[in-house]
């Protein structure tokens, strides 16, 4: 009964507009003191545990560098030169949009960033292309999802430092689920372009074009490359990959592309370290919730019930897809990952699915809430940026759900998808 006020109050919270933090740090403070034994400072050491973790330190670095490439104006770059040879075909700048979303989600690690970056520099040229305003908005929203499965993703290193998993062997994970992804969405882009006739196509590929476009962008491309080749070799952790990233796209952006001012950069850091405490602040609180969770026997209480009435490892991942779809219509990606993560992967190791696969499988269901109303954050930004009602980026959005949720089923139940790369 404790337990279901606790939910109540926390989601009153939400409601009224209280910060997700807020919310999970009040409601988790009070059930702490109603626990025996255990002293008020316990709320301070576990919230400053919480994020005094040394893999956590990849994310502001990664923002850091999502975000000095995102102010360079890096998208046009790779736009111009995908987009030579690319656009030969129907529909070949919304093709060209989507590996641009690929390439940003090798970098920067967050979805909202990707399609803020992208949608600036795309949408007014599918717009001249005659491509309606929806679709435009659509495939920016749905390309930039990837983000957070292609490494390095942010929910990864989340996912690893609060349940304890190797980041290393996440971002690994991440690689062929968010190619074939990719690979469905491109599929489905180039099928409704040509049914309905999007887009204005050139006479034949710019490989002249693309050589000379080639060295100019060569330096940006490499970067995917170096950050995604460090990390499988083995040869620097997620924490030092990000440290090189951050300074590889500050040089780039600075020397070799003086696409940003010293100004700049000190904009873009103060940007980037107001997006990691909000990040670190939604894990604090939801640490605080973990500690009362286990504090209370609730993790153990469901664990035990769960194996308790035989339910099968399939059947469990079909109602955690479930929970986490409908929670992704309330929460962001990041309060996700902090209130279900303590709870959701205890039972899944009981039942013998591996933890790194469930940590793939609850990042595609991030992935989808970016995109759900009435929170999915990619549909707002888009919203912002093609100047249309959130309604109307949701009916652009509306056939892409069922590519989405095609591949959040093969990601869920063909494990080889995830672990063949381990």
């Amino acid at each position: 009964m404790l337990m279901l006020f606790a939910v109540a109050l926390m989601l009153a919270l939400l409601a009224i507009g209280s910060h997700v933090t807020v919310a999970l740090g009040l409601v988790a403070t009070g059930l702490i003191l109603m626990i025996d034994g255990v002293p008020l400072t316990v709320v301070a050491q576990t919230a400053f545990k919480s994020v005094n973790s040394y893999p956590l330190m990849a994310v502001p670095m990664f923002i850091l560098a999502g975000n000095l490439m995102m102010r360079g104006n890096i998208a046009g770059l790779i736009i111009d030169l995908v987009g030579s040879v690319v656009r030969a075909v129907q529909g070949g700048l919304a093709l060209t949009v989507m590996v641009t979303c690929v390439f940003f989600a090798a970098i920067s690690g967050s979805s909202v960033g990707s399609a803020a970056a992208i949608g600036a520099a795309t949408i007014e040229g599918l717009k001249r292309e005659e491509y309606p305003a929806r679709f435009s908005a659509a495939i920016v929203a749905v390309g930039g999802t990837l983000g957070l499965m292609i490494p390095p993703s942010l929910g990864f290193i989340l996912i690893g430092s609060i349940v304890g998993l190797p980041v290393d062997k996440l971002f690994i994970a991440g690689v062929m689920p968010g190619l074939m992804e990719a690979a469905f969405l491109l599929g489905a882009v180039a099928w409704m372009s040509r049914r309905y006739g999007y887009g204005i196509t050139t006479t034949r590929a710019d490989w002249g074009g693309f050589a000379k476009r080639l060295p100019k962008a060569g330096a940006a491309v490499l970067m995917p490359v170096l950050v995604i080749g460090s990390i499988y070799t083995g040869y620097l952790t997620p924490t030092e990959v990000s440290a090189f990233a951050a300074i590889y796209a500050a040089i780039l952006c600075l020397l070799v592309y003086r696409s940003v001012t010293v100004g700049g950069v000190w904009t873009v850091v103060r940007d980037s370290v107001l997006q990691t405490t909000m990040i670190f602040a939604v894990v604090m609180g939801g640490s605080l919730v973990g500690f009362v969770l286990a504090r209370m026997g609730v993790s153990a209480g469901v664990v035990e019930y769960i194996t308790g009435i035989n339910m099968s490892a399939w059947q469990f991942l079909l109602v955690a897809n479930l929970i986490l779809l409908v929670l992704g219509m309330f929460l962001d990606g990041v309060a996700m990952i902090v209130l279900t993560s303590p709870l959701l992967f205890p039972i899944a190791t009981a039942l013998g699915i591996n933890p790194i696969h469930f940590a793939v499988i609850m990042v595609a269901n991030v992935e989808i809430a970016t995109l759900t109303p009435p929170i999915g954050l990619n549909l707002f930004v888009m919203s912002g940026i093609a100047k249309l009602p959130v309604h109307e980026v949701v009916r652009g959005v509306l056939p892409f759900y069922a590519v989405r949720l095609t591949g959040l089923m093969l990601i869920t139940y063909i494990p080889a998808i995830s672990l063949m790369l381990l």
